[in-house]
């Protein structure tokens, strides 16, 4: 038993609860309340072409910068782009899933593996994007190492237009009816990590990439 597992089966036997997991009975209760909370106001923004302009003008605000690809093939060329542009090496580890894009052809070394303390450069996709923030909503998994995103100086990420969610509130939704249950870690990015803890001295790429750079595609 792990100690997430023992530290959970001992709030339910304290509840009086029998079991170390949920039932379906308590299962389908925590749905039907969620079902039935009320959603607050939520601002209208529009068609998807307004999420793209409201996704992007948010962007610019967090401090991320963006780009758009025609097709996802064209990835690649649009990464060599962008790091030429920042003087950045050709060089990324990156998830699995993008491993099979032509890369060499871009002239951009790829590491396919969980990223490690030397690397400078990651490139991952995201769950969905949050037009009405700006935000990159990205889910762990033995696929998709949550280290990728928040270790390397540079975080690329591929977001498809039509996962261009229009708020949060969606965003959820859309997790509930693909995923059902919350995955180990679930992370929003708005822009490069920041604090300003110290002295009120805003300092950037504290915690996580200093740079964040968006790649839309169909």
């Amino acid at each position: 038993m792990s100690a997430r597992d023992n530290i959970l089966g001992r709030i339910r036997k304290a509840q009086g609860r029998i079991g170390s997991e949920p039932t379906a009975a308590e299962l389908e209760q925590v749905r039907s309340a969620i079902a039935r909370h009320a959603v607050g106001p939520i601002p209208a923004i529009g068609r998807a072409s307004d999420l793209v302009r409201q996704f992007e003008h948010e962007c610019d605000r967090v401090g991320t910068t963006y780009a758009q690809a025609p097709s996802i093939e064209a990835v690649p060329a649009e990464v060599r782009r962008f790091l030429d542009a920042n003087a950045l090496e050709p060089r990324a580890v990156l998830w699995h899933e993008l491993a099979g894009l032509g890369w060499n052809d871009a002239g951009v070394a790829i590491d396919d593996r969980p990223a490690a303390g030397s690397d400078r450069t990651s490139i991952t996709t995201c769950f969905c994007a949050i037009a009405e923030t700006g935000t990159l909503l990205l889910l762990s998994s033995p696929a998709t190492p949550k280290a990728t995103a928040l270790l390397p100086e540079t975080h690329i990420c591929i977001a498809s237009k039509s996962r261009l969610l229009p708020n949060m509130e969606a965003a959820f939704a859309l997790l509930r009816a693909e995923r059902g249950e919350l995955p180990r870690s679930t992370w929003f990015v708005s822009g490069a990590s920041r604090t300003a803890d110290i002295e009120q001295t805003l300092v950037v790429g504290a915690h996580g990439p200093y740079r964040v750079h968006v790649i839309l595609v169909p």
